[in-house]
């Protein structure tokens, strides 16, 4: 159980343990005021990279907070709950991020593709083979929920294929893309996959998604932290969010301004990014498979892919249909034969009740294959 503290609403504390809001709110302050000024006249690479070295640490420790918030609500709520908010939490802020770089009118057809991409070999790959390594070491073997992860991977693979794969061998419109019809399709298929996932997780079958011998109401243990009620902590969570998202797009016009003047891969603008997006979730992954709670790590690592997904295409198809602007999804055929081999190796990963080191080893072998193909 969590070493729940109570505490009362001291405004000093509040102040301390929110210092990350604060100086988040005040970097926001200031990019509105003179932050025009700044990224209209971006030359050479000292001062994008100032900027970079201002703005990713700043809404880093935003993301934390938000991470935080996420798990004092796991210990108010119970599982899946806690993770499902974390996982939506982070998310969002991902498709936001896309959301105001494509309204914005900048026009770079494959963001969306290339954030989704990256966050499925971050989560799939990266976050999952850490976990699982790191969790294989000290415990050799650990258990979790079959049913879980079947169902996250039953949901999974037909969102990667109808919206990474598929749209390379559609006729009826540009290589890699949908036409509006197939587009209204997608944009039901995912909403309406990851909605009837959301329900189930939630509501049918929550027993799924709690480590074996665990029940649906048990809380998992969360550190020594401070709780207060869910008021309190809902509202603090989306105050964090808030200035991720309002600083995303000078943070997408700085990375897009690098990735141009140093000559680097188009697609590594999404990987910094759901990088800054992902990094806490990682961290809670990682901390619960060392804590022997691999559960919960397979529902943070699974559920962001899942959730990438689900809320990604939606959101981008919807905009490409009232603006315009044109969206490409299909991956190009390197990156296809890494999805699929990714979807193949989890499938197999979590075809049996238990893991251990070697199940890490090969997904991080895969991550490192992303990682050396995005550059060369």
């Amino acid at each position: 159980m969590t070493m729940e503290k109570s505490q009362p609403y001291a405004p000093v504390e509040i102040i301390r343990r929110e210092s990350g809001l604060i100086v988040g709110l005040i970097t926001l302050v200031i990019f509105l005021v003179l932050g025009g000024g700044w990224l209209s006249q971006l030359s050479g690479w000292t001062t994008p990279l100032l900027l970079f070295g201002w703005l990713f640490p700043v809404m880093l420790w935003l993301s934390f907070g938000v991470v935080h918030h996420a798990d004092c609500l796991a210990v108010k709520l119970g599982e899946p709950y806690g993770t499902l908010i974390l996982t939506l939490s982070v998310i969002s802020i991902e498709v936001v991020m896309i959301s105001a770089v494509m309204l914005n009118g900048d026009q770079n057809p494959g963001l969306g593709r290339d954030m989704m991409f990256a966050v499925l070999m971050i989560a799939l790959n990266g976050l999952v083979g850490l976990s699982l390594l790191f969790g294989g070491l000290p415990h050799v073997e650990q258990a979790h929920n079959l049913q879980g992860a079947n169902t996250f991977l039953v949901v999974l693979i037909p969102l990667a294929v109808l919206s990474l794969i598929l749209p390379n061998f559609t006729v009826s419109s540009a290589l890699g893309t949908y036409s509006v019809a197939q587009m209204v399709f997608a944009l039901a298929a995912s909403a309406g996959l990851y909605g009837a996932f959301l329900i189930m997780q939630t509501l049918r079958h929550r027993g799924f998604f709690v480590g074996p011998g665990e029940s649906a109401e048990d809380v998992h243990d969360h550190g020594d932290i401070v709780v207060r009620s869910v008021g309190f902590h809902v509202v603090f969570l989306l105050a964090n969010m808030l200035p991720i998202v309002l600083l995303s797009k000078s943070m997408a016009k700085i990375i897009d301004y690098q990735v141009m003047v140093f000559s680097a891969p188009v697609a590594l603008g999404g990987v910094i990014i759901a990088l800054l997006v992902l990094a806490p979730e990682g961290l809670a992954a990682l901390k619960s498979a060392v804590d022997n709670r691999v559960q919960r790590s397979i529902n943070i690592c699974l559920g962001s892919a899942v959730a990438t997904i689900g809320l990604t295409v939606p959101v981008i198809m919807m905009i490409s249909l009232t603006t315009g602007n044109k969206v490409i999804l299909g991956l190009d055929p390197v990156d296809s034969v890494l999805l699929l081999t990714t979807i193949l190796v989890s499938v197999v990963t979590f075809s049996s009740e238990k893991t251990n080191v070697i199940h890490g080893v090969v997904h991080l072998v895969l991550f490192v294959a992303y990682i050396t193909m995005l550059f060369d």
